[in-house]
């Protein structure tokens, strides 16, 4: 089994300082949605590993990151893609818990669910937390520029080797090619 594994705001959709907090304010990146329906095309299972520490803060609710999602499923959908599971972590960014990434346990939890090792698994991310979840797991990390990306490549932490690509829709196009 062909598998990706995403970060969804700002690999996905859009980014804020403020969290996306309600369906209105998830808009998706350019390219983002035919990318994933390419990934399916090709054989590949996409998966959702995010970070929503807004619910540990107060700012939404399961109900509402359940619409979010479902607005993100429903968009894809409309490209002719599908994202076969979303992983998060509700957790605030002072938690303890070992899903929340740059802590590898949310990646691990899917490596039990889908019943594979991730040595070599693309996992896709827009910041260092992402890129070290990753790494923690032996999956390989790809940075993209959206997002919190530009600033994440400059960031002098960034390990070496990591492949850089513009936006979801050019690692697609890499992976499919």
């Amino acid at each position: 089994m062909k598998l990706i594994i995403l970060d969804r705001d700002g690999v996905i959709n859009q980014d804020s300082a403020q969290f996306i907090k309600s369906p209105e304010e998830w808009r998706p990146i350019a390219g983002s949605l035919e990318a994933i329906a390419r990934l399916n095309q090709w054989g590949y299972r996409v998966v959702v590993a995010t970070n929503q520490s807004g619910i540990g803060r107060g700012l939404f609710d399961m109900d509402t990151l359940n619409a979010i999602h479902d607005k993100m499923n429903r968009a894809v959908a409309q490209a002719g893609g599908r994202i076969d599971s979303i992983f998060f972590c509700p957790h605030a960014a002072d938690s303890t818990c070992e899903c929340r990434k740059p802590r590898p346990g949310m990646l691990l939890e899917i490596a039990v669910r889908y019943n594979v090792e991730l040595k070599g698994v693309p996992a896709v991310g827009d910041s260092l937390r992402d890129l070290e979840a990753a790494q923690a797991v032996g999956a390989t990390p790809i940075l993209v520029l959206t997002g919190k990306g530009q600033k994440t490549r400059d960031d002098p932490r960034l390990p070496e080797g990591i492949q850089v690509f513009p936006d979801l829709a050019a690692v697609a196009g890499a992976l499919t090619a």
